[in-house]
């Protein structure tokens, strides 16, 4: 993103509404699993049991095994959403986060939510002394690249390997 095109996006995000970033509870369960069933639509996860995004946030939740911020913009209502997984660094011997899940459902976009879930997780991550955070995106996902990019994220030179177990449904850790 060119200086100018970060300013441009800069100045819409400040003309826009306010968004306000809060800690999800029991209480919000309904509406994080709303956008995070919209959350895996966009990344085309087929999931069987449409219950299944609910109950894992709620355990997640109750749990305290994440962090889970959701964004309110105004006259939009309630359109993003950051999860966030608490985690060591061996290569830095101290924690680290992983930001796993931000999302942002269509209504809310340009909005400044997204950026408002990134710099929230960020402004914790520092207040907790934490090493840092790391997230991964798809290829294909610029726009999310370019505002990870934005923020002070850098693209890591390792590659990521993953082994599906298939199969592998309960939410037990």
């Amino acid at each position: 993103m060119t200086g100018q095109a970060a300013q441009q996006v800069e100045q819409s995000i400040q003309d826009g509404p306010d968004v306000v970033v809060r800690t999800a509870g029991e209480a919000d369960v309904e509406t994080a699993a709303a956008l995070f069933r919209g959350y895996l639509d966009f990344y085309e996860v087929d999931i069987e049991d449409a219950d299944a995004p609910r109950a894992f946030l709620a355990e997640r939740i109750a749990k305290d095994e994440s962090l889970v911020l959701l964004a309110d913009v105004a006259g939009a209502g309630t359109v993003g959403f950051a999860q966030v997984y608490r985690a060591f660094s061996s290569l830095s011997l101290t924690t680290a986060w992983i930001l796993n899940d931000l999302y942002v459902a269509p209504s809310g976009r340009r909005t400044g939510a997204g950026r408002a879930l990134l710099r929230e997780v960020l402004r914790r991550a520092r207040a907790a002394g934490v090493a840092g955070v790391q997230l991964e995106t798809a290829y294909g996902n610029t726009v999310a690249q370019g505002l990870y990019e934005a923020e002070g994220f850098v693209r890591e030179e390792f590659h990521v390997y993953f082994h599906d177990l298939g199969g592998v449904t309960s939410t037990e850790g």
